[in-house]
């Protein structure tokens, strides 16, 4: 239920407070708005009255916000963020319904990418919106209708639909390639390259191929493309996904450094709420995927290629 109208004040007076505490000065806000001093200053007496608190203090040198009134500015600030966005993505769409998924880059664009396009073609009245998430979040914050998530069943409160599963291969640029690709304490000689969102992947590969590891360090990267990227610069070993693993080999601009792949522990999943009825576009796509052999298979058609390893 919205609050009654006397608790919701109006969007102009909620933009001059956000542009004050912005910017610091009425004077600086009036520019901002395209508005004169006056009318800013208007807009925050109406706020003001309306609330029964005060939200700046007034003396010789100018304005400054209270804490009250920094605290209600950043409020507001989200609140005129979420109503653009929905704005946007209501003005993109049309009359047409919305899908709105945050993906893993990597993923959504080898393996989730022409399974959208399947998608859309049957579905030509609903608009496909893609954000990019790499860690759980709060649906109750976010304008998503599903996540795209990779690990174990680690996400409270969601439906789960399976995916693929993930393999992995360390790679390197051609001038790193240790001299024995079949032994991995080879690469112990060599700077390894780390994923956050893969804390211990590492120390688990190792221990896949019978050796027990601690502590690796190396440089840190947040997304596989950077990763990637700074293996083909000479910077160190990325245990890489056979999705980018493959074409990067393929075009020569890295090697295996280890002569085969090996299965990630976790899976990819769909997510969404369990609290949360799915809407039309969202049941369509799990039901489509539902139905998508390789998507319950997880890796048959990535698997028929060889990769040039």
């Amino acid at each position: 239920m919205i609050a009654p109208r006397r608790f919701l004040p109006s969007i102009p007076s909620l933009l001059a407070l956000e542009a004050v505490d912005r910017l610091g000065a009425i004077t600086a806000a009036a520019a901002d708005l395209s508005l004169t001093h006056s009318a800013v200053s208007r807009q925050l007496n109406v706020l003001e009255e309306q609330l029964g608190v005060e939200l700046l203090r007034r003396d010789g040198r100018g304005v400054a916000l209270t804490d009250s009134g920094r605290d209600y500015a950043r409020a507001a600030r989200d609140c005129l963020h979420d109503l653009a966005d929905a704005s946007l993505r209501i003005r993109a769409a049309g009359a047409r319904a919305s899908l709105n998924l945050a993906i893993r880059p990597a993923f959504g664009m080898s393996w989730l990418a022409p399974r959208l396009q399947i998608y859309a073609a049957r579905h030509p009245d609903i608009s496909i919106n893609l954000g990019t998430r790499l860690k759980p979040f709060d649906f109750a914050q976010e304008r998503f209708d599903a996540a795209i998530h990779f690990g174990l069943r680690d996400w409270p409160g969601m439906c789960w639909l399976d995916l693929a599963g993930e393999e992995v291969i360390p790679c390197c640029a051609p001038a790193l390639r240790p001299a024995r690709t079949d032994d991995p304490q080879a690469l112990l000689a060599l700077p390894l390259l780390h994923l956050e969102g893969r804390p211990g992947a590492w120390e688990d590969w190792f221990a896949q191929q019978g050796s027990t590891v601690s502590r690796l360090r190396g440089m840190l990267f947040d997304q596989f493309s950077t990763l990637a990227e700074a293996a083909v610069l000479g910077f160190g070993v990325a245990l890489l996904p056979r999705a980018i693993a493959g074409p990067e080999i393929g075009r020569g601009r890295l090697v295996a450094a280890f002569d085969r792949y090996a299965p990630m522990q976790g899976r990819y999943a769909l997510v969404w709420p369990e609290a949360r009825p799915p809407s039309r576009a969202l049941a369509a796509l799990i039901a489509q995927l539902s139905e998508d052999d390789a998507g319950k298979d997880g890796t048959r058609q990535d698997r028929a290629r060889q990769d040039g390893v």
